[in-house]
């Protein structure tokens, strides 16, 4: 794990957007960095990385890219967890192919090897991957991760779950941050997104109210041990 969390537990920020959440987080960010000297960050472990959590259609990706666009890519690369669902073909026919998304549809020993790898700063370049909507896989091999970079977010569901992997994951995090937005903001945006990516909007409702919620119940259950929890009104 890196230096400590950037953040004391239970402090919250009220932004009206994602948009001005990212221009105040991206601060922290920007302290961080310079608390460390320059020689200090090329170093193994002197890399941030930074988690973002929270339930299906919280903003996680919209609010990662916008850090990652603030601080700019010689700064901030985003690895999402995403890039670790187990493939259509492995989950086909089986229950899993109904609860895509569910914390056992994941492969969190990859997830957490290729955390180590960039904690670990030995290697030129990292590759990882990423999830392809639409196409609904992931894409090994997709997001370069150049060892100059010196901050790394990863946003996904369960970072702060406690289950044994998850919290091998947590423990090469310096910091996870949670995002909390009202359902009434969350999801219609969730089905939306179904709806986008090709479900029906019936098919996408009954989802998001059903598999989407559970797995979202289970996300919110862990918000205690975030290190900041980001409160978005819209």
């Amino acid at each position: 794990m890196g230096e400590g969390p950037l953040d004391t537990p239970w402090r919250r920020a009220l932004p009206d957007t994602i948009e001005t959440a990212a221009a105040g987080l991206s601060e922290r960010l920007r302290e961080r960095l310079r608390e460390r000297p320059r020689e200090r960050l090329r170093e193994p472990g002197g890399r941030i990385l930074l988690g973002l959590c929270g339930p299906p259609g919280a903003g996680k990706s919209t609010l990662a890219a916008e850090l990652a666009r603030i601080l700019g890519p010689d700064t901030a690369i985003v690895v999402p967890m995403d890039g670790f669902h187990l493939a259509t073909e492995i989950i086909r026919g089986t229950p899993l192919a109904e609860r895509r998304g569910a914390i056992d549809t994941f492969d969190p020993g990859s997830y957490l090897s290729l955390l180590r790898r960039l904690r670990a700063r030995d290697e030129d370049v990292v590759y990882a991957p990423s999830f392809r909507r639409g196409l609904e896989e992931p894409i090994a091999a997709s997001i370069a991760i150049p060892r100059s970079v010196p901050v790394v977010i990863t946003e996904g569901n369960y970072l702060l779950a406690d289950v044994p992997a998850w919290r091998a994951i947590r423990g090469e995090l310096d910091s996870v941050w949670y995002l909390e937005v009202p359902a009434s903001v969350r999801l219609p945006r969730l089905i939306g997104r179904h709806v986008e990516f090709g479900r029906g909007e019936a098919d996408a409702a009954a989802f998001a109210r059903g598999s989407d919620q559970s797995n979202a119940d289970l996300i919110e259950s862990t918000r205690e041990d975030a290190d900041l929890i980001v409160v978005l009104r819209g």
